[in-house]
This record gives structure tokens, sequence and C-alpha cells, in this order.
């Protein structure tokens, strides 16, 4: 799974996006939720239509429908979500 989501993130937005596992899927011992995803890209690829190729080719390749997707535009101000995603995420 984690193969599919970095191979995912590097057609869509590039190779230099970073990709974090963030909200209760970081938790072993939590069950089930969405799969939620926090990317840090390049201001040029961080808009909606890289984030649809990012979804569509991660729903091909895991047929994944509970996925919660939060791009940020690096170097831009930071909200609430990147910040929790930058402290509480695992970079995968």
């Amino acid at each position: 799974m984690i193969a599919a989501i970095k191979a995912a993130a590097v057609e869509a937005f590039g190779g230099d996006a970073v990709v974090r596992l963030f909200g209760s899927r970081v938790d072993d011992q939590a069950r089930g939720g969405d799969i939620d995803l926090h990317i840090e890209a390049s201001p040029d690829r961080a808009d909606i239509h890289h984030e649809v190729r990012f979804r569509t080719a991660l729903w091909k390749a895991l047929d994944e429908e509970q996925l919660d997707v939060v791009v940020e535009a690096r170097g831009r101000p930071q909200r609430w979500i990147d910040r929790a995603a930058h402290r509480e995420g695992i970079v995968l």
C-alpha cells in the first residue's frame, strides 16, 4: 500500500512531494477509519487538478474509497490541518 501511495504522489505531484499518513491510521491500536493523507507539494502542483490525478491513480492501484487527502503548497502559510499533519503524521 505504501509503495502505491508514493508512486501515485510522484505521478501526480512530482518527485519532490512529501506524503504523510496522519489521523487514526497512524495509531496501530485504532481500528478502521479513513486513510488520511497529507501531501506537501510545490505551489505549481498543489491544486485540485493534481489532487484528482493523485486520487485517480491511487484508486486504480488500491480500490480504496475511504480516502481523505489534504494538499499543502510548500512555502505558503500553513493551515491548522497542515500543522497537525506535520506534528502527528508519519512521512511515507
